[in-house]
């Protein structure tokens, strides 16, 4: 199965991946990020979850409207016990213990750089609410994250200033896309309607 892109035409068999449909040009970068393994392992989630999620989107749309209409929230009668009950959990890990400084960004390469290099606690990388949701963004935004980990990331502006990581960094926190929004760069044939 072919999809148009811009003048390209990208098809499931043309990268290698199997069930997966990419409507965007397939860069030797994107093929490193949606490995087959990768896009296994998210036709496995699929499998597992998909029809859970339009469950949940399905009452999501339920509930708004009955809070639209003047129904106030409230917590579920199930989980009462929890609420009253007596527990605890374990101590936060030293990395975040100190969260007093956080920054949130895209997850653009020298937002990231500069980010982790800033003396803050934490920099949470955001792939909702502080990133365009364009496929090369959300690929891009992987790969930086990827690069960053494995302290690999570098960027040289047009000037000619380089950016790299510093010996001690910030604590890398990322913030996925949510689980109910819908995109357009990719999707699993015949499983899931969803970005990967």
């Amino acid at each position: 199965m072919s999809q148009p892109v811009g003048r390209e035409f990208v098809s499931a068999t043309q990268t290698g991946l199997g069930e997966v449909d990419i409507r965007a040009a397939v860069t030797p970068a994107l093929s490193e990020i949606l490995t087959p393994a990768a896009c296994r392992f998210v036709a496995s989630l699929a499998d597992r979850f998909e029809p859970r999620r339009q469950t949940l989107l399905a009452a999501r749309t339920v509930r708004q409207a009955r809070i639209s209409n003047g129904e106030l929230p409230g917590f579920l009668a199930e989980t009462e016990a929890i609420r009253s009950g007596s527990w605890s959990v374990a101590p936060i890990p030293r990395d975040l213990a100190d969260c007093r400084v956080e920054i949130t960004g895209p997850p653009e390469r020298k937002m990231l750089i500069n980010a982790l290099n800033s003396g803050a606690s934490v920099y949470m990388a955001d792939f909702e609410d502080s990133n365009a949701p364009t496929w090369p963004n959300l690929i891009e935004g992987q790969i930086n994250l990827r690069d960053a980990i494995r302290r690999q990331i570098e960027y040289s502006s047009l000037d000619g200033k380089r950016y790299a990581l510093n010996d001690q960094t910030a604590t890398l926190f990322v913030r996925p896309r949510g689980w109910h929004l819908e995109d357009r760069g990719g999707s699993l044939l015949s499983r899931i309607r969803r970005s990967l």
